[in-house]
């Protein structure tokens, strides 16, 4: 599988300083958690950053291997445990645990972003649009790739629903869309999930620009957090 890893543009070492600095004030602990350091340069950043603070501040920088709602799953994870009343290491091992349970997928209409990114060759893109290849893509060890492709959006929402009902357990599941209001797509793959999942809800909501500077402006996809129990089963 060809790997493309995004133009994301990552704060400096020097920022990521100020901000830790700024919270020490306050805290001798910090979790920082970030976007998957397959994609961009942040982690590597904000890692750097803990140097200055060596020996003051314990600072725990977490390599998500995500982006996006799977990010964002794993924030309210660390905050959930932390209000328990958990210290900063079991903070850690829960987000980390939490990691290998969280998946995305997605597929696009334009074959530009993913030229860019290197994902796709400028023939292959080329030949793509001609076609009216439409990628199917999924976040593997933190890296970005190209699974198959599709023709249509009726085979590429086939291919979610399939890629979703392989989980026996649903902890959490967010359809990302390009749009702020529930599109024609969203609506249908909501009640195809319903199907399969009647006691679950499937919330949508508008992906970021990180993600958008991964895929452009015209993908749709889910981010998936897997049942506990599914992964005992195993």
């Amino acid at each position: 599988c060809e790997r493309a890893r995004a133009e994301l543009k990552a704060p400096p070492v020097d920022e990521f300083a100020k901000l830790y600095a700024r919270l020490n004030q306050h805290t001798d602990q910090i979790l920082s958690i970030h976007l998957s350091s397959g994609l961009s340069d942040v982690w590597n950043n904000a890692r750097q950053a803990t140097r200055t603070l060596l020996g003051r501040c314990e600072i725990e920088v977490v390599d998500s291997l995500t982006t996006s709602v799977g990010l964002a799953m794993l924030v309210e994870e660390a905050a959930r445990v932390a209000v328990d009343g958990a210290n900063l290491e079991e903070v850690v091992h829960a987000v980390r645990a939490m990691i290998s349970r969280i998946y995305s997928v997605f597929y696009v209409d334009s074959l530009d972003y993913l030229r860019h990114n290197g994902l796709l060759s400028e023939a292959q893109s080329i030949l793509g649009t001609m076609l009216n290849i439409k990628p199917f893509l999924t976040i593997e060890e933190g890296e970005l790739i190209s699974m198959e492709k599709v023709r249509t959006q009726t085979q590429a929402i086939d291919k979610l629903v399939e890629f979703v009902i392989e989980f026996a357990e649903l902890e959490d599941l967010v359809i990302l869309q390009n749009a702020p209001y529930p599109t024609e797509q969203t609506r249908l793959l909501q009640e195809r999930l319903a199907a399969e999942f009647p006691h679950h809800t499937f919330p949508s909501m508008l992906y970021g620009p990180s993600l958008a500077t991964l895929i452009g402006l015209d993908g749709m996809g889910v981010a998936v957090c897997e049942g506990l129990e599914a992964e005992e089963d195993d």
